[in-house]
């Protein structure tokens, strides 16, 4: 099971930053859905910054100290190589595109991480908004379940100048331990506390808020309005409480989804499937400095492998695939040269992402590296080309103006341009 933190639900707020009415929000929510190929989006990160020459870019050829311990091997998508150690996504690849020339030159985590998420340059004046919020921002026309959930204590998924509104409704599941497969249900009322208790209470807080009103507060009254109306309905029994219900899957789903990522990755569908639009879940680890090839290989290539897999499989079969984007990234790569210790170090400068679904191709390879993986050889791309490629598929085009707090109007991305040949 799966909990929030009470600070997260002051978080959401007024329906759009332009002050269109919900009537407005739901006739342009119609007519994209008819225009545009994708409608959510899942991100997958990989916190640390993964060694994706290990992954989806092996040398096979180059010299040892590059070429490292793993070898490639085919997929179902014909031409295209990956880990050996990935082997549910190599017979799942023809479902799968990657990129493999992404560039960019912040090998620092917290700065790199910001960039990758944003799309936009560092700037110490103005904090750019992820591009789950300029999601949230845009197409936010449910209530009852949030529309950027962020899962796993990532702490990634900021607003950046369009406000707390907007941040990332955070999801944290209880436990991931194999003992622990039932898990209490956090969501349960105190003993003795009942809805109508609950109700009773909310009536209190309108009338709190209508003090907000009159001393001007209208923009915190509305966010303290959004945090009541989510709470009760996760604390009745509404969707958002529905799709953190696991016990719902059979033990097989289960099984085939597996513990820690696994369990978020389940979560993510079910949420995708009640109405949320922009759910991220991710796995910590991926910083190999010391022992790359152990942790990769006992650790973490197994647990994404199963997830992963699981998640695309998951979505194809139930029809969710051609209208989900599924992505994973982190930060950076790591270098090409393995160090002393047995491990990579950041690098910034070369890097692959794994893609599908929302409209892009499938078993396809755009992009290349130079033999030893430090370079793009072929269509260089930054991660501003590739948030404005993944936004473009939602209809938010990379021109697209937003507004900030202070009334100051400015376009998703300064730079990010969209990769036609993808799509």
């Amino acid at each position: 099971m799966s909990h929030f933190h009470r600070r997260d639900f002051l978080k959401l707020g007024a329906f759009s930053l332009t002050g269109m009415s919900t009537a407005a929000l739901l006739a342009h929510e119609s007519a994209s859905r008819r225009s545009v190929p994708a409608r959510n989006i899942i991100l997958v990160w990989l916190a640390g910054g993964p060694a994706t020459i290990d992954m989806w870019d092996l040398k096979r050829d180059a010299s040892s100290p590059i070429r490292g311990e793993f070898r490639p091997i085919s997929t179902a998508a014909k031409g295209i190589e990956i880990c050996e150690h990935l082997p549910k996504l190599a017979a799942l690849m023809q479902e799968c595109s990657l990129i493999r020339s992404v560039s960019h030159t912040i090998a620092e985590h917290g700065q790199g991480t910001e960039y990758v998420t944003t799309g936009n340059p560092i700037s110490p004046s103005l904090k750019y908004p992820s591009i789950g919020s300029v999601v949230a921002a845009r197409l936010d026309v449910n209530q009852e379940v949030p529309v950027y959930i962020e899962m796993d204590e990532l702490n990634i998924g900021q607003a950046g100048y369009l406000g707390s509104t907007y941040n990332a409704f955070h999801v944290n599941t209880v436990s991931n331990r194999r003992d622990q497969a039932a898990t209490p249900d956090p969501f349960l009322l105190q003993k003795g506390m009942t809805v109508q208790d609950l109700t009773r209470r909310k009536t209190l807080l309108q009338s709190l808020e209508t003090g907000f009103e009159r001393f001007g507060n209208q923009q915190r009254a509305r966010v303290m309005n959004r945090f009541q109306q989510q709470a009760m309905s996760i604390l009745a029994g509404g969707k958002t409480r529905q799709a953190l219900d696991l016990s719902e899957e059979d033990s097989q789903t289960q099984a085939r989804y597996g513990f820690g990522l696994g369990r978020s990755a389940l979560t993510a569908r079910r949420l995708i499937e009640r109405g949320a639009r922009f759910v991220t879940i991710g796995l910590r680890g991926w910083d190999t400095h010391s022992n790359n090839f152990t942790q990769l290989r006992e650790t973490l290539l197994p647990q994404l492998d199963r997830a992963l897999s699981a998640l695309i499989s998951d979505l194809k079969n139930r029809g969710l695939l051609q209208e989900t984007i599924v992505y994973c990234v982190g930060e950076f790569g790591r270098t090409p040269v393995i160090n002393s210790q047995g491990g990579r170090d950041h690098w910034a400068r070369a890097m692959s992402i794994l893609i599908t679904g929302g409209g892009f191709r499938r078993g396809f390879v755009y992009g290349s590296t130079e033999k030893t993986g430090s370079e793009p050889a072929s269509n260089a791309c930054s991660p501003a080309d590739v948030n404005a490629t993944i936004l473009n598929q939602l209809g938010i085009h990379p021109d697209t103006l937003l507004t900030t707090r202070s009334g100051r109007p400015l376009q998703v991305f300064r730079d990010g341009h969209i990769l036609t040949g993808i799509i």
